[in-house]
């Protein structure tokens, strides 16, 4: 009995000490476990993306009027705080929510046999960007929505989900050194498609910013420019990204690339042309709250298809470690 109780204290010692490496002494996920974290944690970076748009689209910018409480004497929304209340102190509980995804797939990644380290990173990754959003989060309520950090906040969001895109792309990946299947002048092209893109995506938030959605009903500082000027340069760089695409699926073809970097252009041109219908039909209806929080989910959707076609142009196999023993090979990671 005492040598029971003894092991179970060091147990809880080192659970204390270091709880990932605890759980990962006592589980091994299965690789679709592991897949299917990093998937939760790149939806819910989306989600979160989409519900903050919420907020701005109904006014309720400053439904909770301060930070890191709902108000100066409450935690949470009260019932005087009506709807736009609601829909602010929402959009504040799914960061936890967000949290626990990339909680998990933190701790899933840890746990992976044998653990690869740089898995695990990109996770952590994640949960530092979000720690930073959300303090960026309440800045932006305490300085009244001022638009800039209206913009930074998204544009942190757009990080996000960039890392953790790669990240569930790396989970059906090996460990191996990546080797590219096509040319360079090819990579250069999705370079250049990959910044064209960020382009739209960072000028798109001046377009929010100088636009007639503040966030909130009180008066709201808007950036001094006219946001019908900026909507046409951003609808130029829309077609400048349209444009590459199209062109990167004709050399692709020319090439003979695989089969991955032309399903990948292919569902980024797709997903292109609807993002471009929505984005003319909004400016031509005068900014319907509904399709403004579509673009905004389209714009995720480009930056992810856009990440995974320049993910597509390499292979990283199963990495082999040379250990003494029987078997001298020993294979790192799962193929793609």
């Amino acid at each position: 009995m005492v040598r029971v109780l003894k092991l179970n204290r060091a147990d809880a010692e080192a659970a204390l000490r270091n709880p990932l490496a605890f759980i990962a002494d006592r589980w091994t996920p299965d690789p679709r476990t592991v897949r299917r974290a990093a998937l939760a944690a790149l939806v819910m970076s989306v989600v979160i993306v989409a519900t903050g748009g919420a907020v701005r689209l109904t006014g309720s910018g400053l439904g909770c009027p301060t930070w890191p409480t709902c108000t100066d004497d409450s935690l949470t929304t009260t019932r005087a705080m009506g709807f736009h209340g609601v829909v602010e102190f929402g959009n504040r509980m799914l960061t936890y929510v967000l949290c626990a995804a990339v909680g998990w797939a933190i701790i899933a990644a840890r746990s992976q046999k044998p653990w690869r380290r740089g898995l695990t990173r990109l996770g952590w990754a994640q949960f530092w960007v979000v720690m930073g959003n959300a303090v960026l989060g309440g800045i932006v309520v305490l300085v009244g929505l001022n638009p800039y950090t209206v913009a930074a906040h998204f544009l942190l969001s757009t990080a996000l989900i960039a890392i953790a895109t790669v990240m569930w792309q790396r989970t059906r990946e090996g460990d191996g050194a990546p080797r590219p299947l096509v040319g360079k002048a090819v990579q250069q092209l999705v370079w250049f498609l990959v910044a064209a893109s960020a382009l739209l995506i960072a000028v798109g938030t001046v377009v929010t910013g100088a636009g007639p959605h503040a966030g909130d009903s009180s008066e709201v500082e808007r950036i001094p420019i006219d946001w019908e000027t900026v909507s046409k340069l951003h609808a130029v760089l829309a077609w400048i990204v349209v444009t590459l695409t199209f062109a990167l699926w004709f050399v692709l073809k020319a090439v003979d690339a695989p089969h991955g970097p032309l399903a990948r252009t292919r569902e980024l041109f797709v997903v292109l042309l609807a993002q471009g219908v929505i984005g003319y039909v909004q400016y031509f209806t005068h900014l319907p709250e509904v399709l403004v929080g579509l673009h905004m989910l389209g714009s995720c959707l480009i930056w992810i298809a856009t990440l995974r076609v320049l993910l597509s142009l390499r292979e990283r196999p199963e990495a082999v470690l040379d250990l003494p023993g029987p078997s001298a090979e020993v294979t790192v990671g799962t193929r793609a």
